[in-house]
């Protein structure tokens, strides 16, 4: 069985749904279950939706209406017969939106988030999978939810896997075509959760992982995997043979390609993972596999912005070691904060955050109390894996650099725009 996931770009409009039948005509579609994530940019016009409706905006009533007229546009230029049930299954799901809305009790934004935001898969497959049955493709829709069974850290969910490989071996067939969503699953009281921000790379390898899939391919607008990110960096090379360690590694330091989560449970059954363009579905694109040396060898650039330089030394010049290191990270994870780069001496501590929860100003009141605090907000931080001494000078060029340090195969930069 073959694990396909097309991204919100690859679904943006109807060529878009168009293109999957393409690709699909020329890879075939026996043994294929099918991985959509929301078409273009449906999850930031729900994640606009939450925040008008928190703020008692009654504004966030015109902007669900303007997202189910933009999904409208596309089901028109799909389906001839205008009285085809997609249109009425479209529009009970965005009146479903607006009863979730009406009936919320809950003040949590992460709760609410997931139980609006969801909407944007569950939109995306429905159009995606009546237009199949329609040009001839049957497949089977299920509902990720089902599946994918989760704790409740909502927006950010830990899978419990037992429980979901359990429910994937019973309910997926392997045969013919089978359509669903990524990024969304559910906890205990089934509740919908969200596996965190560009998740659905991490269903494919969820699901790769319960069912022995022979491969998982991640159908992108790049060629595959690139070397550096094209609307930051110059004459990206793409890499057309890595492997899942490097994948790891520069999944972890942010290349924004491959969701973290995704490479772990594809290594563990040696499942080959294949990066390629949806524009040009015939192309190589990036074979990611156990063992591969990086091809070509160059060095891969990074950039994650809107990070925070926390810096912590001692109240009474006593040393910075590891009972306090540990919990200064009991903090961090109480708080959903991530560290994406640490340095530390005798009596200091530094570290480079990504605060996606906003909860960085909570436990800065907790660390004043304990510590000397400085830190700066707004920070950029790159990573060169296979550093060169001519790649990191011309990254260091014209920048206010805060913080840097390399190891034998990583180089680090903070720095100040």
């Amino acid at each position: 069985m073959r694990i396909f996931k097309f991204g919100g770009a690859s679904v943006k409009d109807a060529n878009g749904v168009k293109n999957v039948v393409k690709i699909l005509q020329e890879t075939g579609y026996s043994n294929l279950l099918i991985i959509v994530s929301a078409m273009g940019k449906t999850t930031n016009a729900l994640e606009a939706i939450v925040e008008a409706y928190l703020r008692n905006d009654n504004e966030y009533q015109n902007l669900v209406i303007n997202l189910f007229k933009y999904h409208v546009v596309i089901l028109e230029e799909l389906f001839e017969n205008k009285q085809h049930r997609v249109f009425n299954t479209l529009e009970n799901l965005f009146e479903d939106i607006k009863t979730t809305l009406v009936r919320n009790k809950s003040t949590q934004y992460d709760f609410i988030y997931d139980q609006i935001v969801s909407y944007g898969e569950l939109v995306s497959t429905m159009i995606i999978s009546e237009y199949l049955n329609n040009r001839g493709y049957i497949n089977t829709w299920l509902d990720a939810r089902d599946f994918i069974k989760t704790d409740t850290t909502y927006r950010d969910a830990e899978v419990y896997w037992d429980h979901t490989q359990q429910n994937i071996l019973r309910g997926v067939s392997k045969d013919g075509l089978t359509v669903t969503q990524g990024f969304i699953g559910s906890d205990e009281n089934n509740f919908t959760t969200t596996l965190g921000r560009e998740g659905s790379d991490y269903s494919a390898g969820i699901f790769a992982y319960s069912l022995n899939a022979e491969s998982v391919s991640i159908w992108k607008d790049v060629p595959g995997i690139l070397n550096a990110d094209p609307r930051v960096f110059e004459n990206p090379h793409l890499l057309s043979h890595i492997s899942y360690e490097e994948a790891i590694e520069l999944a972890f330091y942010g290349a924004s390609v491959i969701h973290p989560k995704t490479i772990q449970p594809l290594q563990r059954k040696e499942i080959p993972l294949h990066v390629k363009s949806f524009i040009n579905p015939s192309d190589n694109g990036t074979s990611v596999k156990k063992g591969q040396p990086l091809v070509p060898y160059v060095p891969c650039y990074i950039v994650k912005k809107n990070q925070i330089l926390l810096s912590l030394s001692s109240l009474d010049f006593s040393f910075i070691v590891e009972e306090k290191i540990s919990e200064i990270f009991s903090l961090f994870h109480k708080y959903h904060i991530k560290v994406d780069l640490i340095q530390n001496s005798a009596i200091s501590f530094s570290v480079c955050l990504n605060d996606k929860f906003d909860h960085f100003d909570t436990a800065l009141n907790i660390l004043k109390a304990k510590f000397k605090v400085t830190y700066n907000t707004g920070v950029s931080l790159f990573t060169i894996r296979h550093f060169t001494n001519e790649a990191i000078e011309s990254l260091e060029k014209n920048k206010n650099i805060l913080l840097k340090q390399m190891t034998r195969e990583t180089y680090q930069m903070v720095s100040k725009e």
